[in-house]
């Protein structure tokens, strides 16, 4: 997953400005005045001379500034601060990841579609930074993601390995995930997520050209990007395997990582509201349409399962959120002034390859932990041992040892001073 949550640097919101005297009072020398019953204050001013009354300097606008204001220090400017807005959306997809793989409720993917979230989110922030070098964002990427991968990949091969897997030529593929790394059964409810990490891989790399290829001709580059999702569900399937599965996944969230170009070239918002809202619910209803009228093929109408549907209803989900936050210059500003609440989406941005990959594990975990508390009465008595709600609160707990003592590992990556909480 990438995280460009990642590639950001974390920045606090309370700016020091020190105390803004930039000149002092005091001094020996006081000039003589016409008048003797008024006394001058006495001013020190080392750049300029010192004179009976404050000369004016005026400004282009016209407005006279006193020579005492304006040679006062100015304070440093702010630093850039982090979008909240998009930062608040990563924060709320993960929770709702979490949620679902541990309710595996099928409409989670409807009420907020976290995947074509994140990877639009990603697809903006990989505009941006593309205005540097390209061979050198694609290695700030990588750098950011493996190592948090290999760290976590370790812990995972090391148990399957005790397991009785035994990895052929394809463990290759725990170095760098072109595809998908192989496993044993035992460990596939830890492993299965990485097809994100695997998806996201590609995104980067192919990023450069598909961003040149875009500015070509954004609107129809844009809307040709549902085109590989359609060829593959209604013309041709793929070929077998990893690479069959790589082009559906690429496909069905091209359109949502395109979008983040959009956004970020200012394309959405020159595109006028009403059609905005009518393609973006166009697409949501033909997504939506085509999940219920084909569950009976897959037993569910969860958009995991079935790409088509995900592609579509992701797109004018997304479409809607980046439209609104352009048009309307969302930023989520008044975030900072619950500072319990922003330092919770700061932490989730900081580490969110973290609580990506340590998620399932943590969810794993829980169930074995879960049981030895029947074994102390008072548990057993008084906490709802049985109930879901309890393990995903127990999960939590769980993700937050692993964020304390696995999160340093993208600090490290980020080529920053470990820490840990960000």
């Amino acid at each position: 997953m990438s995280w460009e949550q990642q590639g950001y640097q974390q920045q606090g919101y309370g700016y020091g400005y020190g105390d803004g005297n930039g000149q002092g009072y005091g001094g020996n020398e006081q000039p003589q005045y016409a008048q003797p019953q008024y006394v001058q204050p006495q001013y020190v001013q080392p750049t300029y001379p010192q004179q009976a009354y404050p000369q004016q300097q005026y400004v282009d606008y016209g407005q006279p500034v006193a020579v005492e204001e304006a040679a006062e220090e100015k304070p440093p400017p702010k630093p850039a601060g982090r979008d909240r807005y998009f930062d608040t959306l990563r924060a709320v997809a993960l929770i709702r990841v979490v949620t679902y793989h541990t309710f595996g409720w099928a409409w989670c993917g409807m009420v907020f579609p976290s995947m074509g979230i994140m990877f639009g989110l990603a697809g903006t922030l990989m505009a941006k930074s593309l205005e540097r070098p390209a061979p050198k964002v694609v290695r700030s990427r990588l750098r950011r993601l493996l190592p948090p991968f290999w760290f976590w990949g370790f812990f995972v091969v090391l148990a399957m390995l005790i397991h009785d897997w035994m990895p052929h030529w394809e463990i290759v593929y725990w170095i760098v995930p072109f595809g998908d790394p192989p496993g044993n059964q035992w460990g596939v409810q830890a492993w299965e997520i990485l097809w994100y990490l695997r998806t996201y891989l590609w995104f980067v790399l192919l990023s450069p050209l598909l961003l040149k290829v875009f500015r070509l001709a954004p609107v129809p580059v844009l809307v040709l990007s549902l085109a590989p999702i359609l060829v593959l569900n209604f013309v041709w399937s793929g070929p077998e395997g990893r690479l069959g599965n790589e082009m559906w996944d690429f496909s069905t969230y091209l359109f949502c990582w395109v979008l983040g170009f959009a956004h970020r070239d200012g394309v959405l918002q020159r595109m006028k509201p009403a059609l905005v809202v009518v393609l973006s619910f166009a697409a949501i209803g033909y997504g939506g349409w085509y999940a219920f009228s084909h569950q009976g093929e897959v037993g569910t109408y969860d958009l995991d399962e079935i790409p088509l549907a995900q592609a579509f209803w992701s797109a004018g989900f997304v479409m809607l959120l980046m439209w609104a936050k352009a048009y309307f210059a969302i930023d989520f500003a008044w975030l900072t002034r619950f500072r319990r609440l922003d330092r919770v989406v700061t932490v989730f941005n900081a580490r969110a390859v973290t609580i990506y990959l340590w998620h399932e594990i943590a969810l794993i975990l829980a169930v074995p932990l879960i049981d030895q508390f029947w074994n102390v009465p008072a548990f057993e008595k008084y906490l709802p041992l049985e109930s879901q709600w309890f393990m995903f609160g127990i999960g939590w707990v769980l993700i937050a040892v692993f964020v304390l003592a696995c999160g340093w590992v993208e600090d490290v990556a980020a080529r920053k001073k470990p820490k840990l909480l960000p």
